[in-house]
């Protein structure tokens, strides 16, 4: 049950990028992660440019993607190749012109500590 959340700033992007962007993510933890594509939630959303900046910089454009899932679930490989082809979506989705300091967050977060439809991720592994 993860969620993902991306932010992009710049140009305003179009339809066809927040569906790529949206189909990416979700296949990405899915096949990458291995986790439900059907309980994976992005959120795409476009922030000011001017709020961004790199070495105290002002950008072109910018992203981010910071996706939350419960902890121990995934190994340090899956994180790894998770990062790296996520980065990859974004250069096919937003160009080259993102920088160096383009981050991809894989943040672990107890199972105890979150859920959905009311019931926590612990919860749901103690029923199994």
């Amino acid at each position: 049950m993860p969620f993902v959340n991306v932010k992009i700033a710049g140009p305003a992007i179009a339809a066809e990028q927040f569906d790529s962007l949206h189909r990416g993510v979700t296949e990405l933890m899915a096949g990458v992660l291995g986790k439900n594509a059907d309980l994976t939630s992005v959120l795409v959303e476009e922030v000011p440019l001017q709020g961004w900046q790199v070495a105290a910089r002002p950008l072109g454009c910018a992203a981010h993607i910071q996706a939350a899932v419960t902890a121990g679930t995934n190994d340090t490989e899956q994180k790894a190749r998770f990062i790296a082809e996520a980065n990859a979506l974004l250069h096919r989705v937003l160009g080259d012109g993102l920088p160096l300091a383009t981050y991809v967050v894989v943040q672990e977060i107890a199972a105890e500590s979150w859920g959905y439809d009311g019931l926590t991720q612990e919860h749901r592994r103690l029923a199994r």
